[in-house]
This record gives C-alpha cells, structure tokens and sequence, in this order.
C-alpha cells in the first residue's frame, strides 16, 4: 500500500474509556452492593449501562473501532487473573461460592482472608491488584466477561476490538505466592500460561472479534534477554494459532527499545505504540527496523495521561512521517483514556480563556478524530481546528498565568544551603529524642480519620451557601477536637489532627496556591472505587498565606502530645495533579518545593515539634528506564530537602509513602534525609523494612502493620506478629508503630477497632524488650 492508500484507510480508535460515568455511577453502585443496598442484578444493570453509553459515545464522535474487555468493576489486571483462572488459594471457596463476591474479596479481603497485594500501574497513579503465582499454579480460561462485552458492543452495530492483559506483562506484574520460592519467577509459567490464551482468541473470533489488542506495557521497561526472548515466544506461538482474530500488540508510557524489533518481527498484525513526549523515541526506533511492512500500526500521538490540549499540527507532522513505515497507520492516544477525566466541558468554575487549553477524555476523543480526518482526507478538510488549535496553544504560551517574573527569581536564587539540614541525623536525634520524650515503639497515624457523611454534608453545605464560614469551621473543631479526644484514649503517643478540613491531599493545597486550577467533575480512579479530582498544576506556583497553620495549632491546643504538622510533599503534588508540559519537571517541583517550605517554617514557628511532608508518588514517578532514574531521583529528593531543610535540628521531619516497590527506590529514601519515614508493609509482608535492612537505612522507620484498604480489622496478635517481623529488620530504638496510610476512606467502628489493636501491640511488644 502506497503512503496515499494508507493515509486514506486511517482510522480513529482508542485502547480504553474512563469506567465510572460522569456522575460516578459505578461506584456508588458498587458501593451500595458492598453495603447491601444494591443487589447484583442492578449493579450488573448499571455497569452495562456505563459500557453502552460509552461505546455510543465514541461512535457517536468518529471512533471506528471501540474496545471491549477494558470496563471493570475494580480491576482490569484482577479481571485477567479471573480470565486466566490464577485465583489464589485462600479466596478459591469464596470465588467457587460466588464469583462476584469472590472478585470483591480478592480485590478487598474479608475479615478473615487478606486482600492481593496492591500497587501502582507504572508510573501512573492507578493502583492494580498483584498477581499471585506459584510452581503449583493451575490456569483455566474463563472469556465470559470478555465475550459478553463484545457481544454487546456487536448488537449494538459497532466494530469492536477486545483489549485485554498481555501474557507477558501479566507474568512480569505478578509476585511469588505466598508458600512459593523466594527466587520464584513468574515468567516460567508462560507455556502454562499461553494454551489459555490461545483459548481466549479461540473464543473471541467465535464470538465475532476481527483484532484483538494484547497489551504489553511491560515490555517499554528494561528487559532481559530472556525476557525478550520470553515475548518472542509467546507471540510466535499465538501467531502460529490458525482461528483466532488479528492480533494488535500495543505498549505505551515510554519507548519499546529492544523490544521494538522483537514485536516488530512477530508473527501478529499490528503494533500500537506511543509516540507522545514519553515515548518519543519510537519513531526514530520504528525507522531503524524498518518499520512495519504489510503490518497495522495505530499511532498514540494524543497524550492519554494528560489534559492539555494536543499540538494538533505537530502531530500531523509525525504521523505523515509514520505513513511510510506501515502498511496502514490508525491514529489513537497514547494510552488508556482510564487516566484523564470524562469531560471539560461540564467545568464550570475554570475560566473560559483557561478552559480552551484543556482536553479531557471527550475532548482527547475528538482529537484523535480530527487527526484520523486530516491524515486521511487532508489537512484542508480541518482547517478550522487546526486555526482554533494554534489560537488555543499560544494563548497558553503567553499567559501570566504561566509566566511569574517573582517566582522565577525566586527559584533562581536556590543554593545548595538550601536543600540541606544544618546538622547531620545522628546530632538531630538526640534534640528530637529530648524534645518528644516518645517511649520506644512510638505509636502514630499516617495523618487523615474517617471523613464521615456529616463532614462530606458540611463541605458541600459550605460551597452550596447553605452553611456560612464560622458555622463550617465550628464543625471542623467539632471533629479535631472529637479525633485528638480518641487517640488519646487510645494511646498514640504522636497525634494528628485527622484532616477533616482536607477534600484531598493534593487537592486540599492545590486550592490554595497561585497557579493551580481545581476541577469541580475531574474524577479519575485511583483503585476500585476511589476516585479522586487531580488538580490542574497549570503555572508559577506560590502561597499566598498559610494553608495548615490554624488547624494544627488548634489540635495542639487541646492536647499535651505531639500533633504532627501535615503537608503533601512537592513530588506527589506534581505525580497526583495534572503537571504543565511547557518546562522542566524539575523546575515545577522547585516553585512547589519554595511553596511549602514557606509553610513548613510557619508550622515551626507556631511551635509544631513534629512535621510530615509525605512523598507517596517518589517511586511511581520514577522513570520506566534506569536510564532516567539518576536525574529524576536527583530533583525529586532535592525538593523534599529543599521543602524541609530550613528547619531547626529539634524539629522532627517525617515522610510517608506507600503501595509501590520501594526496593527500587531505598538509595533514594535515604537522600532524602528525613528523621522518620512511614511505610506500606502489612501487604507485602514487611518487605520494606528487610529491604531498608539490607540497605543498611540509619534513620527511623515506621513499616505499615495495619492495610487500610481493606475492610478487615487485624488483630492485636496479628499486628503484634508483624511488628516482630519488622524488629528481626529494624532496631527497637528505630522502629515506629503505625498504620500502612491515612484512614479517610475507613469507617470509625474499624479504625477505632484497628488502631486500639494497634497500640496494644506496640505495649506487647514493649513488654517483651529487654531492658537495660
């Protein structure tokens, strides 16, 4: 096919739609199955509700090809693990007994059974469920749920393409069993694995699918050899199969590198590659081999994580170079549309001028059509996008909002001195241990308590005028004053003052600094039914007055415990908001890091003793290649420093991060210099503290014992067992007590239950030190 045959054949399709519905329908549905009030039937009802919707949606706005396979009532890597049959032992009856309930209790656990282990989707903030796999385990295929969706999506008239897991990346997301080797690697189970998904494609060209789309996301990282190897196989022997679809392998979030030739060279039909700013590099790549003769190539030119509006004319550009290296060249996002929100179109509180910079799903939507229109009908054909998308990005360009001549100075001047505590950790120690007077195996929380109906009720009372100021804040000190009250009785030893101010962590500050635009609609899933409102970090960023102040104080006044400052750290402020594109990451994190640290000396000032600046998003935002982990690790911990080293040496500095592989990260973890870092470690079994172990960490840990995303309530015996596993890691005298994360999405019967567990571990475990 000539590059003319094949800018007409282009077509416009996308690899996955935001699940919940622009009124989050599938959570509250969800959520009220959970709780009784919705039976399945309707749950199911309203789920296919959503998946119909949006495949109209997207017909509707030139989509030619919609997917299927990627809604999901919590999960879609737990979706795999229900297609494969990969079900752990422990939750097997329960899946047997009830195949709905049975997916929930992996994904969340029961009062008797642990949940999967949970961490993040590359360097995304979504969260999916760890595979648990074994020398013993057993696949079976089960394509129900994939050949009902494309099912539907045929009745309907529409052409479909399932998407489902890979079977290489689901390998290599998948951890050892619980029971199996240590050095027990997943991958080996590819021959076992892959019969299964020969009868998945087997069942899907059955049910009417033309291509199927494997995704692959895995295989942008670093691999082996045998890894690439590994890939190699399974795709010449799904491409050997002789009934099955055409089969489209797809990657995205950064370049495929060496794994470029081997797809390239696979006996399939198509590859979907990125070609936005993370995965640059594939173009040049895809010309070294090449390219993709007699193949399909859908091009990812629309950027699927972010909501700026697409450079429309940069990249026609790049896909008229792509037209000369495929056979037929389809024009898509980068990724999943699962990352961004429905629709900007429904922001009503963001200005107009602002508003035209913006593209969410709908929008990304419609860009991917207008360039499918111009790549093969030509660019006269949209004009007047193209004319209305450059008007749009020089707006941008020249804005005030983006251009702050005080900030800028500001962060020009940063020195050194700056980034760095005035004494070592081994000096602040002994001011920190004489100042808090903490016993051994001091006991805290991560820093937000349950936000109960009535704190919801009195936040949206506030904004609709139902409530004034004075009446929302009494309510605010009603609720410290009711948190400091319990954790006294309880025992904690360090408080905090529960966060019933804070709608969200990044969120809560985004608010209240200059260059950050908050959403009203911008609802994105974090995990199952989480769903939070990314702010729109948008330009120069400043504070204009303390966010934080008022309330700690206030909790201090009513105890004589330490109550511990709370602050979001600069690089989860970037990784959980929707960051510019127009410069460095790393200037972005230094006008953050300037911003809170202006708090942080307010919050000493006032005389807070304790202060947790908390970097959940350090592991998520590394880069997928070592090749890119030493510069970013270098900014990421110069920021959290830069944010807290004008502190005096008695003032306790603590971080948090959780649900991520920390091991990749604990050289990091040290730079940072902070006194105490608190962990997720209920679910990994206390993996972390053997891993700052080994590392040989000299600072204070708090490895997580109670797992607040599931609704189970640990025993104190069973807390009291993984506090004994992080002591065999960590010394007493540096070893803190607390739960894996914050406790807002819990309700108060568990966390009270919880935590008074909690404390009486850490009295067990106290009781059983020697004494000197």
């Amino acid at each position: 096919m000539t590059a003319k045959s094949a800018a007409a054949a282009a077509r416009a399709t996308v690899y996955g739609y935001p699940r919940q519905g622009q009124g989050r329908e599938l959570k509250k549905a969800i959520e009220g199955y959970w709780k009784g009030r919705v039976t399945a039937a309707a749950l199911q009802d309203t789920a296919a509700g959503l998946r119909r919707a949006n495949w109209r949606r997207l017909a509707d706005a030139g989509v030619h090809e919609v997917p299927t396979g990627d809604f999901s009532y919590y999960d879609h890597v737990l979706d795999t693990t229900v297609m494969v049959g990969a079900f752990p032992e422990r939750h097997r009856a329960a899946v047997e007994a009830d195949a709905l309930d049975g997916y929930f209790a992996m994904a969340r656990g029961t009062q008797d059974v642990a949940p999967l282990e949970m961490t993040k989707w590359f360097d995304t903030n979504y969260h999916y469920l760890v595979p648990e796999l074994g020398p013993d385990t057993v696949f079976a295929a089960d394509t129900a749920k994939q050949v009902a969706e494309l099912t539907e999506a045929l009745a309907l008239g529409l052409t479909a393409r399932p998407v489902v897991v890979g079977p290489v990346t689901y390998l290599l997301l998948a951890k050892p069993a619980p029971g199996a080797p240590a050095d027990f690697e997943p991958l080996t189970l590819l021959d076992r694995l892959l019969p299964v998904y020969a009868e998945v494609l087997t069942d899907l060209r059955a049910a009417g699918a033309e291509w199927v789309q494997l995704d692959e996301p895995a295989l942008v990282q670093d691999r082996t050899r045998a890894e690439l190897d590994a890939a190699a196989r399974a795709y010449r022997d799904l491409g050997a199969l002789t009934d099955r679809p055409r089969l489209l392998v797809a990657s995205y979030f950064d370049r495929l590198g060496e794994a470029l030739p081997v797809l390239a060279q696979a006996p399939v039909e198509g590859l979907a590659l990125d070609f936005t700013a993370a995965g640059a590099a594939n173009l040049d790549d895809l010309a070294a081999v090449g390219g993709l003769p007699g193949k399909r190539l859908v091009a990812g030119v629309v950027d699927g994580r972010n909501i700026w509006v697409n450079d429309l004319q940069k990249s026609l550009s790049t896909l008229g170079t792509l037209l000369g290296l495929a056979e037929r060249v389809d024009v898509a996002a980068s990724c999943s549309l699962l990352h961004v929100p429905l629709d900007a179109a429904v922001e009503r509180d963001i200005e107009p001028q602002i508003l035209r910079w913006l593209a969410f799903a709908k929008q990304k939507t419609a860009e991917i059509v207008t360039l499918a229109k111009g790549l093969g009908q030509g660019t006269d054909t949209i004009a007047a996008e193209l004319s209305a998308n450059r008007a749009d990005l020089a707006s941008r360009a020249v804005s005030p909002i983006t251009n702050d001549p005080v900030v800028r100075a500001r962060t020009r001047a940063i020195t050194d001195a700056d980034a760095r505590r005035s004494q070592a950790y081994g000096e602040r120690a002994g001011a920190q241990r004489a100042r808090l007077v903490l016993p051994l195996l001091p006991t805290t929380t991560i820093g937000s308590f349950p936000q109960t109906a009535e704190l919801r009720t009195a936040r949206a009372d506030l904004h609709a005028g139902r409530i004034d100021t004075a009446g929302y804040e009494e309510r605010i000190e009603a609720e410290i004053g009711e948190v400091i009250s319990f954790q006294e009785k309880a025992g904690l030893d360090v408080l905090v003052h529960g966060e019933a101010e804070r709608n969200d962590m990044v969120q809560y500050f985004a608010e209240q600094l200059t260059g950050y635009l908050a959403t009203r609609h911008g609802w994105v899933q974090s995990y199952g039914t989480r769903y939070v409102r990314p702010p729109i970090l948008a330009g120069d960023i400043s504070r204009p007055e303390p966010m934080t102040v008022r309330w700690t104080t206030y909790a201090q006044s009513l105890t004589s415990r330490p109550v511990k400052g709370m602050l979001t750290g600069p690089v989860t402020m970037l990784a959980w908001s929707f960051v510019r594109d127009d410069q460095p990451l790393a200037d972005t994190a230094r006008q953050v890091a300037l911003a809170l640290r202006d708090e942080v000396g307010d919050l000493e000032r006032a005389g807070t003793s304790v202060i947790q600046v908390d970097e959940p998003a350090l592991r998520e935002t590394l880069p997928l290649r070592t090749a890119g982990h030493a510069a970013y690790l270098a900014w990421a911990t110069e920021a959290f420093r830069l944010t807290t080293g004008g502190v005096r040496p008695d003032t306790q500095i603590h971080t948090h991060m959780c649900y991520a592989e920390f091991g990749d990260v604990v050289q990091a973890i040290d730079d940072l210099d902070a006194d105490v870092i608190s962990l997720e470690a209920a679910r990994s079994h206390m993996q972390v503290a053997r891993e700052l172990a080994a590392h040989g960490y000299p600072r204070e840990a708090g490895p997580g014992i109670y797992d607040i995303h599931s609704p189970r309530v640990p025993s104190a015996q069973e807390a009291a067992e993984l506090l004994r596993a992080g002591l065999r890691a960590i010394p007493a005298e540096r070893l803190w007590v607390n739960p894996d994360c914050g406790l807002k999405t819990r309700g108060w019967p568990e966390t009270r239950a919880a935590l008074e567990n909690m404390v009486t571990a850490a009295r067990t475990l106290r009781a059983e030190l020697p004494t000197s």
